[in-house]
């Protein structure tokens, strides 16, 4: 992952609801495979939202609650992960400054996708998308209700040939690495220009300009990567079609799914109806989200 953020722990922001401990479970598998420790981050709103049947609650009697649920969410890592180090970690107030706060020291923000045990009072599951949008580090956006098929070891990472990042690229082939997985680099376009093949396509200025096809293009641009990880299967799936449909499409069947937040496609121009943020609400699987590295901000 990005090494100035292996510090610290990797954090989990829950809620209560069921579904969290899957979500929780999920975020203690990362942080094995990234060799730190895990935060359970609780956020408590004070005061209690409309419409609560909690008669006469009071501040103290909400963080009792959050303790409740936080050492019940710890019991069930500790069977899992016996030898995982927990820490427990409850705020008041909004989850999404917290969250954003703390990404600052860790590999991995981990949250719940709304509708489905995120956070259900906000809408558009507001608190995962502002976390996605400005968090420092990457962010894993997990379904609790779409568990990968036992044979889906595949990580599927979201490119565009104009504008490769190498913090997306570098992470998705981390994460296939890590996993075992084979690696699909998906490259969606609506011009046609860029996936003909013959003289239509875009020109690349070297010594001599050329036409050349997307799917060549992204052949070009991926050979560095191949040979910095040999040993991962990489694949290329290049379409025309809406870059966003093309990944969800992808996202079947696939342990992951990863998009970086900024460019042409990214979270940080267009918040809704950008490609990542159609992505992190339609997505089959697991989304993580990539931040540029914080110079390039």
């Amino acid at each position: 992952m990005h090494d100035h953020h292996t510090a610290g722990p990797v954090v989990v922001g829950v809620v209560e609801a069921q579904e969290q401990e899957q979500v929780v479970l999920r975020a203690a598998e990362e942080a094995v495979r990234a060799g730190t420790g895990l935060r359970i981050m609780h956020a408590v709103a004070w005061p209690l939202p409309a419409g609560s049947t909690e008669a006469g609650a009071d501040g103290a009697a909400h963080a009792d609650r959050a303790e409740r649920v936080i050492a019940r969410l710890t019991e069930a890592v500790h069977r899992e992960f016996p030898d995982l180090e927990v820490e427990q970690d409850i705020v008041s107030g909004s989850p999404a400054p917290a969250l954003i706060e703390r990404s600052a020291g860790a590999p991995l923000i981990v949250v719940g996708h709304r509708g489905t045990g995120g956070f259900p009072r906000l809408p558009l599951g507001s608190v995962s998308l502002q976390v996605a949008t400005h968090s420092h580090c990457p962010v894993l956006v997990v379904r609790p209700h779409a568990p990968a098929e036992p044979g889906a070891n595949r990580v599927v990472v979201g490119v565009d040939v104009d504008d490769m990042q190498q913090h997306v690229m570098g992470f998705a082939l981390h994460a296939a690495a890590i996993r075992d997985a084979s690696l699909e680099v998906v490259h969606g376009s609506t011009r046609p220009d860029l996936l003909g093949t013959g003289p239509t396509g875009p020109l690349l200025v070297g010594h001599e300009k050329r036409p050349i096809a997307a799917k060549d293009l992204l052949e070009e641009r991926l050979a560095p990567y191949r040979s910095r990880c040999p040993g991962v299967d990489m694949r290329t799936r290049v379409e025309r079609g809406r870059p966003a449909g093309l990944l969800v499409a992808s996202s079947r069947d696939a342990a992951l799914l990863v998009v970086g937040t900024h460019g042409r496609t990214g979270l940080r121009r267009l918040m809704l109806g950008s490609v990542s943020g159609e992505v992190l609400h339609t997505a089959a699987c697991p989304v993580v989200v990539v931040p540029p590295p914080e110079a390039e901000e």
